[in-house]
């Protein structure tokens, strides 16, 4: 029973993480929040972070807001030191989700991200870009406790959301691989079992996150790889969605170099959270999460 089963978590502190370091902007002419919102100064801002955390590739979007507004959200885009965030709520009931626009990937700031991540590998860079997941950005369309409600009540109905939200995400992958971005990672910040209870976390691995990875995987191609947030890769896991296999890199390596090495052979990563800084994988082994 979904109830009793027991899901492993992941201790990280990163998925709260909000803001850019003053450490990173304190030496950049770049005026915020107008700053989050081109592609020069977008990719300016990636490789400043990356040179200052030594990350060894550069991350975009820098918050968890770029879907939600390409289909109309409200948005705080606050400043150097708090990042862009949600606002007010324009989801009133569970329906107004079906009704919103599918995103245009030609405009808005989801275009300068893209753009953005063109530029970082023209200029040889590694790009990473982040995808957020639906319970995440449900929450930053609707009132949290309304987005509870729906699933309790109207399940059928949330699932309808979360696969529209899953086919704007597909063809999200699309654009970036066109940009040639070599790393997607997927998190849900607000649909992990530190939030949702494990009947509910497990209930939307098997009926949302499992189908809908089988669907990415088909998007990849073989010059990316998929870094799963290691929380919902331990779901997928523990829910009996996926085995993993082992790959033997016969040495030390560090964990990008590895991912990035397996590129057209694994699809889906998911053992640490690539925004550890200087991840090791010690015996040579990583471990790609395969799918059932």
């Amino acid at each position: 029973m979904l109830e009793e089963l027991k899901i492993r978590n992941f201790e990280c502190g990163y998925a709260n993480a909000v803001g850019v370091s003053a450490d990173v902007t304190a030496g950049l002419d770049l005026a915020f929040p107008d700053a989050y919102k081109h592609c020069d100064t977008m990719a300016t801002l990636a490789k400043a972070i990356q040179e200052h955390d030594g990350a060894g590739f550069c991350l975009l979007p820098f918050c968890r807001t770029v879907e939600i507004e390409a289909v109309g959200a409200n948005v705080n885009f606050g400043d150097a030191n708090t990042g862009p965030r949600p606002a007010a709520p324009i989801c009133e009931t569970p329906e107004d989700f079906l009704v919103l626009p599918a995103i245009d990937f030609s405009s808005g700031r989801i275009h300068e991200v893209l753009e953005a991540c063109r530029l970082l590998v023209d200029a040889g860079e590694t790009v990473c870009l982040e995808l957020v997941g639906p319970w995440t950005q449900m929450q930053g369309l609707m009132e949290a406790r309304k987005v509870v409600k729906m699933n309790r009540k109207q399940p059928e109905l949330m699932l309808q959301v979360m696969n529209k939200i899953g086919d704007d995400l597909l063809r999200y992958v699309d654009e970036a691989r066109t940009r040639g971005v070599q790393i997607l990672m997927y998190s849900d910040s607000a649909g992990t079992l530190d939030i949702l209870s494990p009947k509910i976390m497990a209930q939307t691995t098997r009926e949302f996150t499992h189908p809908f990875m089988k669907r990415l995987v088909e998007h990849v191609g073989d010059a990316m790889v998929v870094q799963l947030c290691p929380k919902i890769a331990y779901a997928l896991l523990d829910t009996g969605c996926a085995e993993e296999r082992v790959f033997e890199l016969e040495r030390p390596v560090g964990f990008l170099e590895a991912a990035l090495e397996l590129r057209g052979q694994a699809k889906l990563l998911g053992q640490t959270c690539i925004m550890l800084p200087g991840v090791k994988i010690a015996n040579g082994k990583i471990r790609e999460i395969v799918l059932k």
